[in-house]
């Protein structure tokens, strides 16, 4: 009789398997508390694009390019910044926005992460 070697198993073994869920539930809920943090950047470099490019915006004066953003901000609700935190350049006829900001996530019990931000109206 021709007996087959048996092959060597190959797999995941359960304690391999539970050391893999425990990872990727641990990078998702890292990821779920960083994404609104990131979209409402977006959302501010958004509102910064919006204002400045206006072309009523272009001969106002700070006050009323601060209360535009405030409009559009309550509307998006950004609460990240202030429009005392904005940084208005008007150079060469161009409007450019831009600010300076920290963010700090809580993550579990007494560990946070700290996001630092800089969006701006230009590239």
């Amino acid at each position: 009789m021709n007996r087959a070697m048996p092959a060597k198993q190959r797999g995941l073994s359960f304690s391999g398997f539970i050391f893999g869920a425990f990872l990727l539930v641990m990078v998702s809920i890292v990821g779920l508390k960083l994404i609104p943090a990131y979209i409402e950047n977006a959302t501010i470099k958004n509102l910064f694009v919006a204002v400045a490019n206006d072309p009523e915006m272009k001969g106002a004066s700070v006050g009323n390019i601060k209360m535009s953003f405030i409009r559009r901000a309550s509307i998006e609700n950004v609460r990240a910044i202030t429009a005392e935190d904005i940084a208005i350049d008007k150079a060469d006829g161009s409007l450019t926005l831009s600010a300076s900001y920290a963010v700090k996530v809580p993550l579990v019990a007494n560990i946070s992460l700290y996001l630092e931000f800089n969006p701006t109206s230009g590239e």
